[in-house]
């Protein structure tokens, strides 16, 4: 049925809401009750003045009688039956119920608004206990300290016997640990209240790096037109305001040397042509372009276009270099999720990978993740080549044959029965 052939519907609901007889409102606007009868029930079209004095009698706005809900709500709700897995013929029959339930509707609308925004706070929280290292450290210091002074404390209970100077040295002992913890839940708040407009936006070598790298959208003009040029990469590392330590350079220019040799090798235009012939498929592009396929995956991580994010990891599984992207987590701190392809390939040198990837907990987006390891130069005779593993993160694009969920890291993961779990995650009760 059409929103418009509802009008009587709503027309009805709105009267009985606001406890008015169906004689009363036919009498106030003059008409016959038979007659607003057939209109209730959606056997007489009505407009003009009849729908106007209609609408004044019940206080309400014209277009809430002949659209009904707003467009907002019946997304809303929408959204909360997508989420509930309602599917068939109820889905479509959202504007229906809104028209005529428009009070449930608005409970229905806001309790589904109120657990999205639930949901985003979670996230948000569990996702800087993952990746904030310094929140990290501060939770560890408290429960450890914690847990001495209560270990303490039960000797002193239980210990029924215990000689006057070994009670002191545990009383000392209890003090000590207390005034420990005391300063760190303060150190805590503080950096919690901290004003993130005055507290520096990274806060280790890696984040400064990455921080680098974002004010240059990933792409250095100087390095693809001038290839490897030791001494741009230089400038370009002691000029950056964002690289305030030693590391955080050393990082860079280790960075800016692997884009250099890339533009060499394959230039951004070329690649972009390719992309335009080809599409996104880096194995196509490989074989038209004739280049490694790691090569491809960190070329096309350049390209604003594709919206692809990047990450790169060594030998011992650390991540050493990411380009984020929206709806893809990857921790700051502790191990990431290990079902990634981007850790399944460093044993098998030269395999390319491809999953749908959907990370749980994350808006349920979904990720068409490619993955391949290369073997690094070996540094001389009789020593084994280090290995790195290059995953590119597109948005997904068309249906995949079977999809893989994965986590961001198990701390978080709300995946309850995966192999690969190392820890209990704090979203299923572990601790």
């Amino acid at each position: 049925m059409s929103r418009e052939a509802l009008t009587g519907s709503r027309i009805r609901e709105r009267r009985v809401m606001a406890g008015q007889k169906q004689a009363d409102l036919a009498k106030e606007i003059g008409i016959s009750a038979s007659y607003l009868n057939l209109i209730e029930h959606n056997r007489r079209r009505i407009g003009g003045k009849l729908l106007l004095n209609i609408s004044a009698a019940l206080g309400v706005e014209p277009t809430a009688l002949t659209e009904g809900a707003e467009v907002a709500l019946i997304s809303t709700l929408r959204e909360a039956a997508d989420e509930a897995g309602l599917t068939g013929p109820e889905v479509t029959r959202a504007d229906e119920f809104a028209g005529r339930f428009p009070g449930w509707a608005d409970v229905l609308a806001s309790t589904q608004r109120r657990i999205a925004t639930l949901v985003r706070t979670i996230e948000t929280l569990t996702d800087r206990l993952a990746h904030d290292p310094h929140l990290a450290a501060s939770m560890h210091e408290l429960l450890t300290t914690a847990a001495a002074i209560r270990s303490t404390a039960s000797i002193l209970a239980d210990t029924k016997t215990l000689e006057p100077e070994w009670r002191d040295r545990f009383h000392v002992n209890i003090d000590q640990d207390s005034r420990r913890l005391a300063d760190s839940a303060q150190a805590l708040v503080g950096y919690l209240e901290a004003d993130p407009e005055t507290t520096p936006a990274a806060s280790s070598p890696q984040e400064e790096v990455e921080a680098f790298l974002e004010a240059h959208r990933f792409r250095f003009a100087t390095l693809e037109a001038a290839g490897h040029d030791d001494n741009a990469i230089d400038a370009l590392a002691q000029a950056a305001p964002e690289l305030q330590s030693a590391a955080a350079r050393h990082i860079a220019r280790n960075v800016l040397h692997q884009v250099a040799l890339d533009a060499d090798a394959l230039p951004i235009t070329q690649l972009a042509a390719a992309v335009q012939e080809h599409g996104p498929d880096p194995m196509l592009l490989a074989q038209h372009c004739r280049q490694p396929v790691g090569r491809i995956l960190r070329r096309m991580a350049a390209m604003p276009e594709l919206r692809a994010g990047l990450l790169v990891c060594d030998r011992s599984g650390t991540v050493i270099f990411r380009k984020s992207v929206d709806g893809f987590s990857v921790p700051r701190f502790g191990a990431c999720c290990p079902l990634w392809p981007l850790f399944s390939v460093l044993g098998h040198p030269g395999l390319v990978v491809r999953d749908r990837l959907e990370q749980l907990g994350r808006g349920h987006s979904e990720f068409d993740c490619i993955a391949t390891s290369e073997v690094q130069s070996a540094p001389g005779y009789n020593m084994q080549p280090l290995v790195q593993s290059v995953m590119l993160i597109l948005p997904a694009q068309g249906p995949a044959a079977q999809k893989l969920d994965v986590g961001s890291t198990c701390r978080v993961c709300p995946r309850e029965h995966c192999p690969a779990r190392r820890e209990p995650s704090i979203l299923n009760g572990g601790v």
